[in-house]
């Protein structure tokens, strides 16, 4: 089993590091995605991770080097814009479609070879929304009652316990939230 190599790259060097990882035998796409950072105090935004593999084999076909794996990671601000690697590794464009549809990513130069440009792909038509960011409501958590929203000693109708706090879990929208 291989350890992946990270690397944490600026925005502006992005492309230039998946290019060059693809250059230097990490030519196997793995996957693309991001992590919501937004509560993050030092630099908010949204953590653009790329994990590339290397199974290069040697020319009797024997395992050379073994699988090596490489995850590079960006920090993309709020309302920023990240290049696009389609032209690098053309499979991301499926991770960059779902990136921007449930995080709100956005990506320039995006050319997954249809001309359709960035179009949904998960979510229904009229989806409006960004399912996986931690500011997002979860409209079921509204509709029912949150399993993990009693204490202990609480029920749906004794009172609250004086001498635990409430934390509400992320996504669940507050009690003025919703129709009345």
């Amino acid at each position: 089993m291989s350890t992946d190599a990270l690397h944490d790259v600026a925005l502006a060097e992005w492309h230039e590091a998946v290019a060059a990882a693809q250059a230097t035998g990490f030519t196997f796409f793995d996957w693309l995605s991001a992590v919501d950072r937004t509560y993050d105090e030092a630099a908010p935004g949204y953590d653009l991770v790329l994990r590339a593999l290397d199974i290069s084999r040697e020319a009797d076909g024997r395992a050379g080097r073994g699988i090596r794996a490489m995850r590079l990671t960006t920090r993309v601000a709020e309302g920023e814009a990240a290049p696009s690697v389609t032209d690098v590794y053309a499979g991301a464009a499926w991770h960059e479609r779902e990136t921007h549809e449930m995080f709100g990513v956005e990506f320039t130069g995006f050319d997954d070879g249809s001309g359709a440009g960035m179009r949904p792909l998960l979510l229904p038509d009229g989806f409006e929304g960004t399912p996986l960011r931690k500011s997002f409501v979860l409209a079921a958590r509204a509709s029912k009652q949150w399993p993990g929203g009693k204490e202990p000693g609480e029920g749906h109708d004794s009172a609250k316990s004086p001498s635990r706090r409430r934390v509400q879990a992320p996504g669940v929208p507050g009690p003025d939230w919703g129709p009345r």
